[in-house]
């Protein structure tokens, strides 16, 4: 009975798997939160520059157009059908000294399923830069 119940204890061949079902959820879910969370900034990022270079490129004189144009064409991975651009004042009332908006929305897909369970999906974003008109 001794010999039997010492042969029961120390069997552990299943004991690496059983822990790795346990912690293998977990960590599926941290890598899926990581890679939400980087794709989250990167767009943030993206469409920070995407403003700046519009409120630029609108300050030293161009139309309202070729700010769409530009944002448009340095948007990245990001697609353009989710991407949204304000503009403020419009290129008819604009004077020299004064201040020129520019407004970037996109709303990103998530494509994690638990993140997207958490917020919002798709995730809005919104970033607006403002500079004097030269």
């Amino acid at each position: 009975m001794k010999k039997c119940l010492g042969k029961l204890v120390g069997d552990r061949q299943g004991q690496a798997l059983v822990e790795m079902a346990l912690v293998l959820p977990i960590l599926l879910l941290l890598f899926m939160g990581i890679f939400e969370f980087g794709r989250i900034m990167s767009a943030s990022l993206i469409i920070s520059d995407l403003a700046r270079d519009g409120v630029r490129h609108g300050v030293v004189g161009y139309s309202d157009r070729n700010i769409k144009d530009l944002v448009e064409d340095r948007r990245a991975w990001l697609e353009t059908d989710r991407l949204q651009v304000e503009i403020s004042p419009s290129a008819t009332s604009r004077e020299k000294g004064d201040p020129l908006e520019v407004r970037v929305k996109y709303s990103l897909p998530l494509v994690a399923p638990f993140v997207s369970s958490l917020l919002p999906n798709p995730f809005p974003l919104e970033s607006q830069c403002t500079m004097r008109i030269e």
